[in-house]
């Protein structure tokens, strides 16, 4: 796609745009500064919803968000009334340092469930991060570490898109994810700016296109968190409208598409106690729901995602997991290959068992299978259906992470 370029620096290439990240041990703080923006947002499923989810969700009702407060090391989740207070006292905070009115202040918050906010804690590291507002490249990567848990590298992502008009508009995002990643989003905090100009309508329709491909696409470990977010503002600094006749410009949407997609991949390699990347394509599906039920359940399962640590070709595992997804399969011509950057084989073609015991498609699998990137390729031959979803493989670390998490 040529009319995509993607640029370094993260927010730093978005004017008017101010950022800033502070930690305190295993507390982090996050501003995003982006006065008047028209704003939307996603948010988990999960009937078990954290505070500042319920405090967010009435923020953007109005679709217009100047600001962003995010802290790490404490979910503010199950924690009744005092983590609505919580949330109060923090967005009055940035209120009122930045004069910025409190209903145009979203919060977020990643950590433990079921523990009351420190809040003198996060108070102390937020005066912090205030004072460190800035728009140059190293203030969004201070940004983008601040919010990290149990991630081992920040994640960030820009790019400038040419419009079927011409004209040029920017957009850039930070995210924050590792583990409690499952479709419908993911253990995932996502922030995106553009320097675009789009009513706060047109934003939830563009994001809710774009997560569906990517944010709802990727599984470390089925567990969905009770703080998913995915938040875009658009700050008009361009001048440029990107909807047209009621019609948001395609390249715009293909951009967004690509800025998620990245991220949401950033997110899937960077999995707990990951050391391999998967990507499962299906094909030739029924439709594209069947397409998606059979990605995501590939991408979902513990025995092949066990299989993918130890570099076992255990194509069963594959075809089992596409057979209980709940999608439309017919085994007699369906068709399994995996892939690495290097090569390509197919282990059953239209039905018939190619790779078997001392056979020369066995042997390639089982190098794929060593590599980092792990490629599951699934030609259904039932209909036009596509659709990819990533995650990574399952480990001994990821159980060890997880049984000390608390501690």
């Amino acid at each position: 796609m040529d009319f995509i370029k993607y640029l370094d620096g993260g927010f730093s290439v978005i004017e008017n745009l101010e950022v800033s990240g502070a930690r305190e041990g295993k507390y982090g703080v996050t501003i995003i500064v982006s006065r008047n923006s028209t704003a939307s947002a996603v948010f988990t499923s999960n009937k078990v919803v954290a505070a500042p989810v319920k405090y967010t969700k009435n923020v953007v009702k109005k679709g217009i968000v100047s600001a962003v407060f995010v802290n790490s090391g404490n979910a503010n989740c199950f924690t009744g009334e005092q983590g609505l207070k919580d949330c109060e006292t923090l967005v009055e905070l940035l209120s009122r340092d930045l004069e910025i009115p409190k209903d145009e202040i979203a919060i977020s918050s990643t950590g433990v469930i079921g523990r009351e906010m420190p809040i003198d804690i996060i108070s102390k590291v937020a005066y912090e991060s205030i004072s460190n507002l800035g728009s140059e490249p190293e203030n969004s990567l201070a940004a983008a570490r601040a919010i990290m848990t149990t991630d081992t590298f920040p994640k960030e992502c820009a790019l400038e898109v040419t419009l079927t008009t011409g004209e040029t508009v920017k957009l850039a995002g930070i995210t924050k994810g590792s583990g409690m990643i499952a479709p419908n989003m993911g253990t995932m905090l996502s922030y995106i700016v553009s320097d675009a100009v789009i009513p706060a309508n047109e934003i939830n329709t563009a994001l809710k296109k774009a997560a569906d491909i990517s944010f709802n696409m990727i599984v470390v470990d089925g567990d969905e968190s009770t703080n998913d977010t995915c938040l875009m503002m658009a700050n008009g600094a361009s001048g440029v409208e990107v909807v047209k006749d009621g019609k948001i410009d395609p390249n715009f949407q293909e951009a967004l598409n690509c800025l998620c997609i990245d991220l949401a991949k950033k997110m899937a390699r960077d999995g707990e106690g990951a050391t391999k990347f998967i990507e499962a394509n299906v094909c030739g599906a029924r439709n594209l729901e069947d397409a998606r039920l059979a990605a995501k359940s590939i991408i979902s399962s513990s025995l092949f995602k066990s299989a993918v640590f130890g570099g076992d070709p255990n194509w069963g595992r594959i075809v089992s997991a596409i057979g209980y997804s709940g999608c439309d399969l017919n085994p007699d011509i369906v068709t399994i290959s995996v892939a690495d950057d290097e090569d390509d084989v197919d282990l059953v073609r239209k039905g018939e068992i190619l790779a078997f015991e001392d056979t020369p498609y066995l042997e390639r699998a089982e190098k794929i299978m060593q590599s980092k990137n792990v490629i599951v390729n699934i030609d259904m031959d039932l209909g036009d259906g596509c659709a990819t979803a990533w995650g990574c493989d399952l480990t001994y670390d990821y159980v060890k992470i997880n049984a000390e998490y608390t501690t």
